[in-house]
């Protein structure tokens, strides 16, 4: 006669034997083995991924699968937003409790490519094309370039699915592509403003002998530019009674969202540009060439919840001792051994003649 023990034994490997007949019967492990085994990519048509509304967004899904599988139908999805946040640094303590905002959609659409049916083993390639803006809508439909910002950030997404079924896991798989708008007609002319940096023109402390001194620097810069052009302009130092450590362009940001009844807005630095080092010849001129940065830059943005704008800032970098005991401070907060000069800068998609 058997033991407690022996019949508790016996029962649980018969239970054990039970459950794994189970799951080889309906499929689990196999579907596993599936998921492990099939690999799915998206691939877009450009290396760039730069696309515009007006035109189709073309590529082809790679499947590569070591045994042929089946399933209910491949499905691309297209979804395009704004994405909206405060920090808490940039509004108060009530506002940061509702620090993001409901994204607003720019694009959402889900295309069949492929019925139910089978895959083979090996590679499949299967092409696409989707055109960005619906033929069946109003053209008036509107697409912001894609931007990342600090609050703000317009992406595009592409996503494909395999539908597998309940017993196996969908395959997908997701890639970012690009959107710029179409270029405006007619080509544009850069408009250009006169700048002059003195002792008298800054509102912020500065050294008192740069006061009692004195210096003088002037130039133009471009104000209205095209994104497929760099920023240009030119600087002269005319006099200085402070040698000069450096001349800086700092491109800036300017974004703003609408959180409630309150306008949020925050400035960042997107990237700077050292024109000078060291001092330098006076009336002698400087050529400035600044090259913009592409998926940090956008065409100036004036929506309802959002606005995306940009400036460009002119900074002069006096040698002291107090600048030698700061060199790393906040490049956008004065200083007394800095003047600046700050202009506003509109970005537009378009040639120029």
């Amino acid at each position: 006669m058997a033991s407690p023990f022996q019949s508790f034994c016996y029962t649980v490997s018969l239970f054990f034997c039970f459950w794994v007949s189970f799951i080889y019967s309906t499929g689990l492990v196999k579907a596993s083995i599936d998921a492990m085994s099939t690999k799915i990519d998206l691939s877009l048509s450009r290396p760039n991924r730069i696309y515009r509304p007006s035109e189709p967004l073309e590529g082809k899904i790679v499947v590569k699968s070591a045994s042929s599988i089946s399933h209910y139908g491949i499905r691309m999805a297209l979804n395009g937003s704004v994405n909206l946040q405060v920090r808490g640094g940039s509004a108060g303590v009530i506002e940061s409790f509702y620090g993001v905002v409901k994204p607003i959609t720019i694009l959402s659409r889900t295309l069949e490519i492929r019925p139910s049916g089978k895959i083979v083993s090996g590679t499949t390639e299967i092409p696409f094309s989707i055109t960005l803006r619906n033929p069946k809508e109003d053209n008036s439909e509107r697409f912001y370039e894609t931007f990342h910002g600090t609050n703000i950030s317009i992406q595009y997404l592409a996503t494909v699915d395999v539908m597998r079924g309940y017993l196996h896991k969908s395959l997908s798989a997701t890639v970012e592509f690009i959107v710029e708008t179409d270029l405006l007609n007619p080509p544009i002319s850069p408009e250009m403003v006169i700048f002059y940096i003195t002792q008298d023109t800054q509102r912020h402390p500065i050294l008192p002998e740069l006061k009692s001194g004195g210096f003088r620097i002037t130039g133009r810069i471009s104000t209205q530019c095209s994104m497929l052009e760099p920023l240009s302009g030119e600087l002269t130092v005319e006099a200085s009674v402070l040698p000069i450590c450096s001349i800086d362009i700092h491109l800036l940001r300017v974004e703003s969202v609408l959180l409630g009844e309150k306008i949020i807005t925050e400035t960042s630095l997107i990237q700077t540009t050292q024109i000078a080092d060291g001092d330098v010849c006076r009336n002698m001129t400087l050529p400035i060439y600044v090259v913009l940065p592409r998926l940090l830059t956008c065409p100036t943005v004036l929506a309802g919840p959002f606005s995306i704008e940009f400036k460009v800032a002119i900074v002069i970098i006096f040698q002291s001792e107090l600048s030698r005991l700061h060199p790393k401070s906040d490049p956008l907060t004065p200083r007394l051994w800095m003047a600046m000069e700050t202009l506003p800068l509109e970005l537009v998609r378009a040639r120029e003649r």
